[in-house]
């Protein structure tokens, strides 16, 4: 590559105009040529219009609103995709402050996996709340999972680079997820599926700044076992598609993993935070199943 390849940064949103404020004055300040990146920014049906009021970075940036009626986070960034102008897209959500060398670091990537997903790195950047600390630290230990355990990597959506080309091609994310909650899952399993391959760059930061209560905590949970329940029944037809039981040494180690890990504050509390957020995944998998 002799030169840097052009980004398109999607960003789904849906009526939360002050954090898309911060996301985008995070943008506003990425190190990286003006002329090599866009920002696409789609608005999933806010029911007011204030998310416009959040574009103030356009003079610093290039943003596009595009709006179109709520679907989901699935099929509006499909929608951004669609608009995009660039080489790659670099998927992030409207709660996420990518660091200023992040595109570079993707870049850098892309030099000898173009074809590839590049998954980056998220930071809670919420430590003092407990529930946003869990649900990180669930991410984390699925990600080393599928790495100890050689099974189809896995990369979060709000930090995800993928050629534009090859993800049109490909079919972007699935419209049958509704909700923020598989759609991630499940490309990631189709694009294996077509024989592409996926490349993790922990130096692609981001960090995640979604604050959560005891409530909320259990929703987004609870939401998370609807999206695994739609995310299993999509592939139990499929021939040669192991649905094989996650094994129970998972669910140990997951209870354990804040245990093990170096800085974590009240570890015993992130623990059974954990175990809660297990709980709240089967209800959602078992209230999906039932209706």
């Amino acid at each position: 590559m002799t030169a840097l390849p052009t980004f398109s940064i999607v960003i789904p949103t849906y009526n939360r105009p002050d954090r898309l404020v911060t996301c985008l004055q995070a943008l506003a300040a990425l190190d990286y040529p003006r002329d090599r990146l866009e920002v696409i920014v789609v608005d999933d049906g806010s029911p007011t219009p204030a998310v416009s009021q959040s574009l103030g970075a356009r003079d610093a940036i290039d943003v596009r609103l595009l709006r179109q009626p709520h679907a989901g986070p699935a099929t509006a960034r499909n929608t951004g995709a669609a608009q995009a102008g660039g080489d790659y897209l670099a998927f992030t959500d409207d709660d996420c402050k990518p660091d200023a060398d992040w595109l570079r670091a993707l870049a850098a990537r892309f030099v000898s996996a173009g074809d590839h997903v590049i998954g980056g790195r998220t930071v809670n950047a919420l430590p003092d709340n407990p529930y946003s600390s869990a649900t990180q630290l669930l991410i984390d230990y699925l990600y080393e999972w599928h790495t100890a355990n050689r099974a189809a990597a896995f990369f979060a959506s709000n930090n995800l680079a993928v050629p534009a080309e090859l993800f049109r091609a490909r079919g972007g994310f699935h419209p049958g997820f509704p909700l923020a909650a598989g759609e991630d899952r499940e490309f990631c399993r189709r694009w294996a599926r077509s024989g592409g391959q996926m490349t993790y760059a922990p130096e692609a930061v981001v960090r995640h700044a979604h604050p959560l209560t005891l409530q909320s905590f259990w929703r987004q949970h609870f939401t998370y076992g609807r999206g695994a329940f739609h995310f299993h029944r999509l592939y139990a037809g499929f021939p040669n598609e192991q649905q094989d039981p996650t094994p129970l040494t998972f669910y140990l180690k997951l209870a354990t993993f804040p245990l093990s890990r170096r800085g974590i504050r009240r570890r015993l509390s992130q623990s059974a935070l954990l175990s809660l957020a297990q709980a709240a995944t089967v209800a959602g998998y078992w209230h999906e199943r039932l209706r």
